[in-house]
């Protein structure tokens, strides 16, 4: 227990100070006093008696020291000596203490705001138990290039009895539900999953329970379970809610169970859970349009479990019988192949590249900031030499010195942290306002223990980074050369020059990098403004509505119900045309499936394509054009004429010409009947403007002998209203009204204008955009602030110089323009160093541009003209004062 009682001791020794130095006087008084009693009696006179007892006890303040070292406490007080001394120094120059302070809590806030998303999206674990152990389960199918295809329940099934590598494993798939009988009808965001899903995620209701195999089970009367929020929201927390029936598209569903407040799967926030209930006899190959996750075994990897339903596939292949139409050779021509992944990858996507990028970006920042101080520190410390020299001939010692110097930029960097934490906080508060859509976790994002430890820790560090220059030029073995006369005015010595000219370059070379990154991403979002989408993004209204099979079970009745909201639309004051469609363009979502031309051979599956089903009337409302043709109409539609569009890009791609195009027949199906294309449509980006079109064939909403249904119809359709009143309250109220006037128990769902779908498309760009040119403009800011100081700190100590030579009749404009090129010489030297940095370190955002190469030569000259005009005026205006110089002045002895 001796570590116990030297810690004890220890404490006391810090708070307990003042008491414990008063029992060590009194201890040295009564051993004095013992030993001169004890001279006394040996024979000594009084005199004699306390010489011999101090002789013999030794130096008191030596004693002291040894004391309080044996305590443990010494390094404390010299600490708490230094920290003193320090923020005395500091106090006495305010405006230097507060130009640093502005400068390092700019750098070390936006390097801890980043660093806060980084923690929140990409460090902290998904909020289920031994997270690491999740994965998601989907396929890739090269045969037909496609990345990213999903997965299907004859995959489940298979995967579920055979697999070796999971210790469970479920499907699920997102939907839209209407809800009706609660108040007024209501579309919800609807998670459907296996019975495996819940358990797998570990989360156990707070209210009720979860979905077991029966309730999973085909046939099963239809249970739910409620989300936390919407339980709330809708039912205000009464846990009676269990045992009652909710209305979800037209079927009663019993609720079962609530889950906790914090569950939360893939960053969307579902209004309830329904079982999929998943017929394994009625399962064929193909229906890939769900999503998988499983919980790993230990000691397995993704690997390892790649490997293992690699293998399985073919199993599944010859497990379920084809869907119509197609054969199982045609399934093996697809090569499915496993794609694993871990649920947080995910999640987060190809984000974390961004995220990183940026994370370098404002890091860089700090780095100016930091060589921004230094070369401060460095003119202050080179001021306080004789102060220095005079401490050192008085004994300090050059650790002593280098500790109190080294003490001092810790200081700053301690307090500019704390500054730096609050513009941090203000930061993620807005970042959070403001919510970007891609960016996932946004509810993970705060200052908790992780970032406050970063920012203490990038505080401390940048104060050693920015300190230790000091330290080596003026704690070294030539400080006491200043008392040999190293005044005001002696002239600067070329080494002095140099160190602060090449902090300089540092923060104009960083500043580079920073400004010709932010320059390609303008050039970028340029580029992106004149890709012409294939539709018009403004003045245009958009919503979708879904008809419930157990509301109305006629498809054609559907397809008629339709079509009557979609004419009470059109006759809405002001709007000049509306029209339907299955996806609205840079949506997420959309359908995939095979093209196949009459007039042509294959001898494997053609690869997938773009399948859009549309309304008459929807091109002259999503604002594209017919390129050949014409499109559909209702005729067409009740009629059941076997017709179809196709996009420009397929029809060039199969036939070489638009025009051509007209009259050929296609169909998704070779058993499904021959379809005559009737129009060519102008490409569509409907996935991005960063993304080219994709080649796509369009079909009507009402279909007969369609995918091997006798006849399809498309139950939940996007309505797109072209209006000059887009996004007005007035002009959605009366689509309210018109909507119910046919139908009151539709609800309208995901109402938002066409060009709000367009920029969150963009979002991700913008977003890297608006980040680079903060961070490109900071440390364009910064870096004239230094070439600012270097000229001014030139001129202030050449003024005798600039004295003698206007005595001998130098121009004044000839010596300012000597301080202008002496920032020109850094500026160009520092745009020379980042633009060789450029060019290598620019291409981390290949994948980030459009129509703009790395090396664009436009960003860059822009770039070098903009700094080099900027360190000019920034230093002209220094100059200025080289002109005003009084040569008497100057010349005056000090």
């Amino acid at each position: 227990m001796r570590w116990l009682a030297k810690l004890r001791m220890l404490l006391r020794s810090i708070f307990e100070r003042r008491q414990l130095d008063t029992e060590l006087d009194e201890e040295l008084r009564e051993h004095m006093e013992r030993e001169t009693e004890n001279n006394l009696r040996a024979g000594m006179s009084a005199e004699q008696a306390r010489s011999a007892a101090r002789r013999t006890v030794g130096a008191l303040s030596q004693i002291k020291d040894e004391c309080r070292d044996a305590r443990g406490a010494g390094f404390i007080q010299i600490f708490a000596r230094d920290l003193q001394h320090s923020l005395r120094i500091l106090w006495r120059s305010p405006l230097f203490t507060l130009i640093a302070l502005i400068t390092l809590s700019i750098g070390i806030g936006a390097t801890s705001a980043i660093f806060s998303v980084v923690n929140g999206v990409l460090l902290k674990p998904l909020p289920y138990p031994d997270a690491d152990e999740l994965i998601t389960v989907n396929h890739a199918a090269p045969g037909v290039n496609l990345p990213e295809a999903g997965t299907a329940p004859f995959l489940h099934f298979t995967y579920r009895d055979q697999a070796h590598s999971f210790q469970d494993i479920g499907l699920y798939q997102w939907g839209r539900s209407t809800v009706t009988g609660l108040h007024e009808p209501e579309d919800a965001l609807s998670l459907n999953v296996s019975a495996q899903v819940l358990p797998i995620l570990g989360f156990q209701p707070v209210l009720g329970r979860r979905f077991s195999d029966k309730d999973d089970a085909p046939g099963s009367p239809p249970t739910m379970v409620l989300s936390y929020a919407w339980w709330q929201a809708r039912f205000g927390g009464d846990r009676s809610v269990l045992g009652r029936a909710v209305t979800v598209d037209g079927v009663p569903c019993e609720v079962i169970g609530v889950l906790p407040s914090n569950f939360t799967f893939l960053d969307q926030n579902a209004a309830f859970l329904l079982p999929l209930q998943l017929d394994r006899n009625k399962t064929i190959l193909g229906n890939v349009s769900y999503q998988g996750i499983a919980r790993l075994r230990p000691g397995v990897t993704i690997g390892q479990a790649a490997a293992d339903l690699a293998r399985l596939i073919p199993i599944a292949l010859h497990s379920y019988p084809p869907q119509p139409g197609f054969t199982v050779k045609a399934f093996e021509e697809v090569r499915l192949t496993p794609r694993l992944e871990t649920l947080k990858n995910n999640l987060v996507g190809d984000l974390s590249k961004t995220l990183w990028v940026l994370m370098g970006t404002i890091g860089i920042v700090l780095l100016i900031a930091c060589a921004n101080v230094a070369n401060l520190l460095l003119v202050r410390v080179e001021g306080r030499q004789h102060e220095l020299a005079i401490r050192a001939a008085l004994g300090a010692g050059r650790r002593d010195i280098a500790r109190e110097l080294l003490m001092e930029s810790i200081v700053l960097g301690v307090f500019g942290g704390m500054l730096g934490l609050a513009i941090a906080d203000a930061a993620i508060r807005l970042l959070i306002a403001i919510a970007p859509a891609h960016l996932p976790r946004l509810n993970e994002i705060s200052i908790d223990p992780a970032v406050l430890a970063f920012t203490f820790l990038t505080a401390l560090a940048s104060g050693v980074l920015f300190g230790i220059i000091p330290v080596f030029k003026y704690a070294g073995p030539r400080i006491a050369s200043a008392l040999r006369g190293g005044g005001r005015t002696s002239s600067q010595t070329r080494e002095r020059r140099l160190t602060r000219g090449m902090l300089v370059v540092v923060q104009v070379a960083l500043a580079v990098v920073l400004l010709v990154g932010s320059g390609l991403m303008i050039r970028t979002f340029q580029a992106l403004g004149h890709v012409d989408p294939g539709f018009d993004p403004h003045d245009a209204l958009t919503m979708r509505i879904a008809i419930p099979d157990a509301q109305v079970k006629d498809p054609v009745a559907v397809a008629q119900l339709e079509q009557s909201i979609l004419d009470k639309i059109r006759e809405i004051p002001g709007v000049v045309s509306a029209g339907m469609t299955a996806f609205i363009p840079t949506d997420p979502g959309g359908s995939l499936y095979q093209v196949y031309a009459r007039d042509k051979t294959y001898d494997k599956v053609p690869p997938l394509r773009g399948q859009k089903f549309i309304s008459p009337g929807l091109l002259a409302a999503l604002g594209n054009r017919l390129v050949a043709g014409r499109e559909f109409t209702w005729t067409d539609v009740y009629e059941r004429r076997s017709v179809a569009m196709v996009s420009e890009n397929l029809a060039r791609e199969l036939w070489g010409d638009p025009r051509a195009a007209i009259g050929k027949e296609i169909t998704p199906n070779q058993k499904d009947p021959w379809r005559e294309v009737i129009g060519v449509v102008a490409d569509e980006r409907s996935e991005g403007m960063q993304q080219q079109a994709p080649a796509s064939a369009y079909y009507p909403l009402l279909m007969y002998h369609f995918n091997n249904e006798p006849v399809a119809v498309l139950r939940t359709v996007a309505y797109i209203i072209r209006s000059r009143r887009a996004g007005s309250p007035v002009l959605l109220a009366d689509v309210q009204r018109a909507v119910w006037s046919v139908d009151p128990s539709l609800p309208l769902a995901e109402v938002r204008t066409l060009d709000e779908i367009y920029s969150k498309s963009m979002e991700r760009t913008s977003f890297t955009l608006v980040m680079l040119t903060i961070a490109g403009a900071m440390a364009l800011l910064i870096g004239l602030v230094g070439i600012y100081g270097a000229i001014s700190y030139a001129v202030s100590h050449r003024r005798r110089e600039i004295g003698i030579r206007m005595a001998l009749g130098a121009p004044p404009r000839r010596l300012s323009r000597i301080f202008v090129a002496d920032g020109l010489v850094l500026a160009l030297t520092g745009v020379a160093c980042g633009l060789a940095a450029s060019a290598a370190l620019t291409r981390i955002l290949g994948s980030s541009l459009f129509g703009v190469s790395p090396l664009d030569p436009l960003t860059y000259a822009s770039v070098t003209i903009v700094l080099i005009t900027a360190a000019a005026a920034a230093s002209y205006i220094p100059a200025l004062r080289a002109m005003k110089v009084d040569p008497l002045e100057a010349l005056r002895p000090e």
